[in-house]
């Protein structure tokens, strides 16, 4: 122990940067047995594409350049599943829970990291909480396993059955998107019981570990108590998203896509693509068939994406939510932000402003970068559609959605390796990236006359 903390500190293995420095060792460590010949049915992986794949399921993306249910092994599959799990939970929840079963102290170090991706304010009881998240995750895997059993194993037999049950259902609430069909659930899109099993779990890995806490507390003491304004946030916010998004799908792709199927259909593709696109990666319509503006409408759900200390990316629905009440208290002329009778501390405020721009600046320059790589000797009149189909798959990278256009296999070797910094980069968090590369302000930074200027 003494020679690591020495090793730490030579490092300087800030807080952020030992965050980032375990997710890529757990990359790493994926891409090693990812490209093992025991790992794939036939021809072995390139370890640009081991690295590929076990950066999508440890970032729990979803984004594939082949298909993982004919080109990998029993033993490649399960080593992405292992890969989805750790990534859902989070690095830092399985480091915690290890070192509490060796009875090894975290240090103030796990305490911040646990603190800036898990928790909005302090609990009691670390150990408490670690456990009862593992908890949690594990009974709604088994129980979603448990429900798609009796879709699958009527079909592939008991074992085949189960398996497939239990891939798509720690897929589905890690958010991570990966299937073992080669077209996703296309061939399930009419199947109510199948598409309400996803929605739940995707859902419940969506909204966040302590928000389910909290709902469960509440059930569990049967008291009426009035929910944290985080997670009213998420649960109200989420509800838009999921209704709003089913609406706008259903209306701009009724003549389109969604033309030709029964009413019963319309509705559970509408939800299931507003559910998935903001977080899971699962797809039960050729995206291909969409028309341009739901396309972007898709991209801007990808954008906000899931809520905070939950297993998918984006800028968060709390973010969103903040977002628009800044503006709201700004054109008013309110100095202070309110929610709910509650006011937001200015430093928050500072922080979601910062956020939602970084990613903006971010994002804009990645595409511009992935666009460049993809399409500098392609004619403009071959490819009308590459702007959109870029973007949708850059965003779709970043915010660990997963969805794409096909263009994920004919991505270029610079393409493949800057949508993988996207799915690390989204993963991880765009805030803690940048804290982990750039040098903190000195304590007590210098600050010059103040001197106006014109905006707007």
């Amino acid at each position: 122990m003494a020679d690591f903390k020495i090793l730490r500190k030579k490092l300087h293995l800030t807080p952020d940067r030992a965050l980032v420095v375990s997710y890529l060792a757990a990359i790493i460590l994926g891409t090693f047995f990812l490209s093992l010949p025991a790992a794939s049915r036939e021809v072995p992986l390139s370890w640009l594409d081991a690295l590929f794949t076990a950066t999508s399921a440890q970032c729990v993306t979803g984004l594939i350049v082949v298909d993982t249910g004919q080109q990998f092994t029993l033993f490649g599959q399960l080593v992405i599943l292992l890969l989805i799990q750790i990534g859902g939970l989070g690095i830092t929840t399985f480091s915690v829970y290890l070192f509490f079963c060796l009875r090894m102290g975290i240090g103030t170090r796990g305490r911040w990291i646990i603190q800036e991706t898990m928790l909005h304010t302090p609990v009691a009881s670390l150990k408490t909480l670690i456990f009862e998240i593992i908890a949690i995750t594990l009974i709604i895997e088994a129980l979603g396993t448990f429900f798609l059993a009796f879709v699958f194993v009527p079909e592939m037999g008991f074992f085949q059955g189960t398996y497939i049950a239990l891939f798509h259902a720690v897929s589905a609430f890690c958010n991570a998107g990966f299937s073992l069909f080669p077209d996703s659930l296309i061939a399930y899109r009419g199947h109510a019981f199948l598409n309400i099993t996803i929605m739940v779990l995707i859902v419940l890995g969506g909204i966040g570990f302590l928000v389910i806490r909290e709902l469960l507390d509440m059930f569990r003491t049967r008291k009426r108590r009035r929910l944290s304004l985080h997670s009213r946030l998420v649960l109200i916010t989420t509800v838009i998203l999921i209704v709003g998004g089913a609406l706008v799908i259903g209306l701009l792709e009724n003549s389109s896509s969604l033309a030709g199927m029964s009413f019963r259909e319309k509705i559970l593709v509408s939800f299931f693509q507003s559910i998935t696109t903001r977080t899971a990666g699962f797809n039960s319509i050729d995206l291909g068939l969409f028309e341009a503006p739901t396309l972007v409408f898709m991209i801007f759900l990808m954008f906000i994406g899931a809520s905070p200390g939950s297993s998918g990316g984006g800028v968060k629905t709390t973010s969103l939510a903040l977002a628009v009440a800044i503006l709201k208290s700004r054109l008013k002329g309110t100095s202070h932000t309110n929610i709910f009778h509650r006011t937001i501390p200015a430093e928050l405020v500072l922080k979601t402003l910062t956020l939602v721009l970084s990613a903006v600046l971010f994002l804009g320059a990645t595409t511009f970068v992935l666009l460049c790589v993809q399409n500098i000797n392609i004619p403009v009149a071959r490819s009308p559609n590459s702007f959109l189909m870029d973007t949708f798959e850059a965003v779709s990278a970043f915010s660990t959605v997963g969805l794409s256009l096909g263009i994920t296999a004919k991505l270029s070797i610079a393409g493949k390796f800057l949508v993988i910094i996207l799915m690390f980069v989204g993963r991880v968090g765009l805030l803690t990236a940048g804290f982990a590369i750039l040098k903190r302000a000195e304590k007590i930074p210098t600050r010059y006359s103040e001197e106006n200027i014109m905006i707007g």
